[in-house]
């Protein structure tokens, strides 16, 4: 079912509407709470997503204070470059692991978790990758696929997955919760994955048009 929903957002996404507000951006590391940022592969990345997420991203790691829990941002906004970069790192380790695999075959495996540049919601500004860091263990939680921040991938990832441990689902149900409370949605293949404003959210909450468009570089991120 999942897989059959995600086929057919695939099919839709060119046909949702883009009005953007031009809403600006602006760095989660400005942001008024503890964070956590997992390290990119981009020197310099500043995690930027659209104001209203910077604001929404605040009160959920206020609560997680709270909870002696701090929220981990894994990525934000990410240029065609940046996700050009993924992809093709992704391609190089792909092809390494399946040196019988087809061209084509290869590049179904790879964009099933990584987009191109092109299709990724997170040259939106309106996705954001998330984990919870648990401060009383001194450990990132058990989301089910992960080991500290590196995230096996594999169809254990769907974010309701029923083959995982009760704990990993207690704390996704957690993770999932609070971006939900903040009119997110999760990610229909990756429990970490979050959308807002974009087509993906649209697509998802059954609205007429998305608010965030593709931004392709900094450049055109900071008007």
């Amino acid at each position: 079912m999942v897989e059959e929903k995600d086929m057919r957002h695939k099919q839709l996404f060119p046909s949702i509407e883009i009005k953007d507000d031009k809403t600006p951006m602006k760095s989660l590391k400005d942001a008024g709470v503890k964070l956590i940022y997992e390290p990119s592969i981009m020197e310099g990345y500043k995690y930027l997503v659209r104001e209203p997420i910077f604001e929404k991203i605040e009160r959920i790691g206020e609560f997680l204070e709270t909870e002696d829990k701090r929220l981990i941002i894994r990525s934000a906004w990410r240029s065609f470059e940046h996700q050009r970069i993924l992809w093709e790192t992704n391609m190089e380790a792909h092809k390494k692991k399946h040196p019988e695999m087809a061209a084509k075959d290869l590049h179904t495996l790879v964009s099933y978790f990584i987009a191109p540049e092109r299709e990724s919601t997170h040259t939106t500004g309106g996705a954001v990758d998330a984990l919870i860091y648990d401060l009383r263990k001194d450990c990132v939680m058990n989301f089910g696929t992960n080991d500290g921040l590196k995230i096996n991938l594999n169809k254990k990832c769907y974010p309701h997955h029923p083959e995982i441990s009760d704990e990993a689902k207690e704390n996704r149900a957690l993770l999932i919760h609070l971006f939900e409370e903040e009119d997110f949605v999760v990610d229909l293949k990756e429990y970490w994955h979050f959308d807002y404003g974009n087509a993906g959210w649209a697509l998802e909450k059954g609205k007429d048009h998305a608010i965030y468009g593709i931004m392709e570089n900094e450049t055109e991120a900071w008007k």
